[in-house]
């Protein structure tokens, strides 16, 4: 790396050290303190101990300014080198800082002197800075500390160095953060379907939408990242590039503030049809201080006298300009194994007009199953559990057929 990349690298690196200086700050003038040390080491065929584990700001520094961009890119020998900089026997935390532009042109395999090191307790930052042949994510990924999502951060413009070493000094200095409330909240077109237990913390679903994840404390004593995971399902109308989250709210006891990524996805529905609408509410005010109500809602049908199966169906490949005849076939099964009818739905699919056969997705197939005709034995009741099959027969309406012309 050189030019415009490598002089904002030396300024991302010095601010690091000033920000580091500032927190640890003692009576030395110029002195990092309270036991706090930075090394450097630099790499390209091989990898160099530019300096050893020290306070002094000045020598710090002009060891950063000496940096120059030459050789290959030996990430092995960069680790081991770093590695042979902590004193293992010390308690104090050890920390590393792994930045990068390119692949692994020289060398072994990084990932073995990194995992030693993070067996010894090390944790490791890994920073990458895309462009000059691209980097390796998954490599940074194994080689950093987990989760990914703490520990490793994508630079795609030198211009951003600066403030990611600065964002990365803030949060090594930083005491943590205590009783953390995270919110998420994902978008309309999506609802969580379910959501695991994090690392740390308790999480919850406040509705279909929306996550809480409360952790008592994070990074107060050391370095440390958590990670929550839940699966989300696309209910929406919305297709190609969407946004995941509709917000992510942050707060903690210590005021810290937070800036999330906003994941997107790539939806292609192909074709979506909903054969039956829900049904038309009725609506009525309740005034105040009415502490009775009447309210006549005129003629409601009932829809439903005890469950109601909902079925989605995706149907592959269908080509253009063709409707598709699709029958619904629904039975109940009994412990034997006996089965009995319990429905025949048959629907006409419109003809789409898109390039290409595609897969189209028939939503909202219901079916209502009264309680009284429950075979599975025992207390009719919603508790009780019982089992269906399911079978779909589906056909072209449209098979492109013509007569020949007689003269």
């Amino acid at each position: 790396m050189a030019g415009a990349s490598l002089a904002n690298l030396k300024n991302g690196a010095k601010k690091f050290i000033d920000i580091i200086y500032d927190a640890t700050r003692g009576d030395t003038e110029g002195q990092i303190g309270f036991g706090s040390h930075i090394g450097i080491v630099s790499f390209a065929t091989e990898a160099t101990k530019d300096t050893s584990l020290i306070t002094s700001v000045e020598e710090l520094k002009s060891a950063v300014d000496a940096l120059s961009a030459e050789g290959s890119t030996n990430h092995e020998d960069a680790f081991i080198k770093a590695s042979e900089l902590f004193d293992l026997t010390s308690s104090n935390e050890k920390i590393m800082v792994m930045f990068t532009d390119g692949k692994t042109t020289a060398g072994g395999d990084a990932n073995v002197p990194a995992s030693a090191a993070k067996a010894q307790g090390v944790v490791i930052y890994c920073i990458g800075l895309e462009g000059n042949g691209g980097i390796d994510v998954q490599a940074m990924s194994d080689w950093a500390s987990d989760p990914d999502s703490a520990y490793v951060a994508i630079s795609p413009s030198d211009e951003e160095l600066e403030k990611i070493f600065e964002d990365l000094a803030k949060n090594i200095t930083k005491p943590g953060a205590r009783d953390i409330v995270i919110t998420d909240t994902v978008s309309p077109c999506f609802k969580i379907t379910s959501l695991s237990s994090p690392d740390k913390g308790t999480a919850s679903l406040i509705d279909n939408r929306t996550a809480e994840w409360k952790i008592d404390e994070l990074g107060v004593s050391k370095s440390e990242g958590a990670f929550l995971e839940f699966t989300v399902r696309h209910v929406g109308d919305c297709s190609g590039t969407t946004e995941v989250n509709e917000s992510i709210e942050y707060e903690d006891k210590d005021g810290n503030t937070v800036n999330f990524p906003s994941p997107t996805i790539e939806i292609d529905c192909g074709g979506v049809v909903t054969p039956e609408s829900c049904p038309k509410p009725v609506e009525f005010t309740a005034d105040s201080c009415d502490d009775s109500i009447e309210f006549d809602a005129g003629d409601i049908y009932l829809d439903s006298l005890g469950r109601i199966i909902q079925i989605d169906v995706t149907l592959r490949n269908v080509c253009p300009n063709k409707r598709v005849a699709l029958a619904v076939i629904l039975n109940e099964t009994d412990k034997c194994g006996k089965e009995y009818k319990r429905g025949l739905k048959t629907l006409t699919i419109p003809a789409h007009t898109r390039e290409g056969c595609r897969d189209i997705t028939v939503r909202c197939i219901k079916f209502v199953l009264p309680e009284d005709i429950d075979v599975a034995g025992g207390e009719r009741t919603l508790c009780s559990s019982r089992r269906f099959n399911v079978r779909f027969i589906a056909n072209y309406i449209d098979n492109g057929f013509d007569c020949c012309d007689k003269t």
